[in-house]
């Protein structure tokens, strides 16, 4: 029996489904009832990571976990809540599977899901970081989600050694970390992810910010996770994620794959941090709870890495970006009418809108 946590989300839908396509028994930690998941052959167990005493049941007869239960979002006003569910949630999980390694209930793996953003960004695109990376604290810092996740990568990964004291000792967690890039494709429909093609799509990115990007396809990494129920190696990370592309070249790919114009203008890079502080004044002054702010200020930045490892190890392969950027966009449009972005920018272009079509 595998429990997945975070199995409603963009990736744990995937990871599910794979699974599911691989006559795997999948229980579900959700905090609701979830008909798709039990159509699909899931077994569904009501519970929260940050809700220590309902793990216990959810761990019965388990052998394997795919932790992937988190939120994401820019902004630091959530950053009690990003603490509380990545870390205290994390520790609260890997104190339960001690707990039930200890009375018995033997664990193959426990593939803690991160990001690679909590080694794979920096100010400058070179050195590309692998594995041997230390954590980029420093480059995060303003970033609760960045942050609460290395902290939580640190949690898992002191479970092996020297593991998750219990009431019956210390007990070694089998932990494995994958940290996927920034996740796109078809299918995230809370735009935990897709959000800046929503942006792009609409014309509310008037600029190009001087970083740049690399993305993986949900899919792939949800292949990648499965295989590192079995291959992964105890102890150790693996990134995952496609090319490594500036932002002009990434939103070059976003113009062919759907015929809206990218932005021709570039933010030179002297005033980047201005340009940064100066969206999130605004956004403070007029009271706007939007992230384009904390946007730019990460599109300044180079999140650049080396799969190599997950490759050589997990068989880990990346699509072309230009299949995962034209699969996003045609599932975006399917949808119906782009959801409104609400950030700065969106209310900007709105207002400009108005404008030109108010009668003179």
């Amino acid at each position: 029996m595998i429990l997945v946590t975070g199995g409603t989300g963009f990736l744990g839908r995937h990871v599910v489904a794979l699974l599911r396509e691989r006559a795997a028994r999948v229980r579900v930690l959700s905090r609701r009832d979830n008909a798709a998941l039990t159509d699909a052959g899931a077994e569904v167990v009501l519970g929260d990571v940050v809700e220590a005493g309902t793990l216990r049941p959810a761990l019965e007869g388990v052998t394997h976990v795919i932790h992937m239960a988190g939120r994401v979002s820019r902004g630091p006003k959530d950053a009690d809540d990003l603490y509380r569910v990545h870390v205290d949630g994390t520790n609260n999980l890997l104190r339960a599977v001690a707990t039930a390694q200890s009375a018995g209930n033997k664990l193959e793996r426990f593939v803690h899901v991160s990001t690679s953003g909590a080694v794979a960004v920096a100010d400058h695109p070179e050195p590309i970081a692998d594995e041997t990376f230390p954590y980029a604290t420093e480059v995060v810092r303003r970033w609760p989600y960045y942050l609460s996740k290395i902290f939580a990568e640190k949690c898992a990964l002191e479970a092996c050694e020297p593991g998750v004291l219990t009431e019956n000792g210390r007990v070694r967690v089998p932990v494995v970390v994958v940290g996927p890039s920034l996740l796109l494709g078809p299918g995230d429909d809370g735009l935990s992810s897709s959000r800046e093609i929503v942006r792009f799509l609409k014309r509310e990115i008037p600029a190009l910010p001087g970083g740049g990007v690399n993305f993986v396809d949900v899919r792939d990494t949800a292949a990648a996770v499965v295989a590192a129920l079995e291959k992964g190696r105890v102890g150790e990370r693996y990134l995952l994620g496609g090319a490594n592309m500036s932002m002009e070249a990434f939103f070059v790919l976003l113009e062919k794959v759907s015929g809206v114009a990218a932005p021709s203008f570039a933010v030179p890079e002297r005033v980047q941090g201005l340009a940064a502080r100066t969206l999130g004044t605004l956004e403070s002054a007029f009271g706007i709870e939007g992230d384009e702010a904390s946007a730019f200020d990460m599109g300044c930045k180079f999140w650049y890495l080396n799969p190599a490892k997950a490759r050589a190890e997990l068989g880990f392969v990346a699509r072309p970006a230009e299949t995962t950027l034209r699969d996003a966009v045609d599932w975006l449009r399917a949808r119906g009418p782009l959801p409104a972005t609400d950030g700065l920018m969106s209310r900007a272009m709105r207002g400009v809108g108005r404008a030109l079509a108010t009668p003179r």
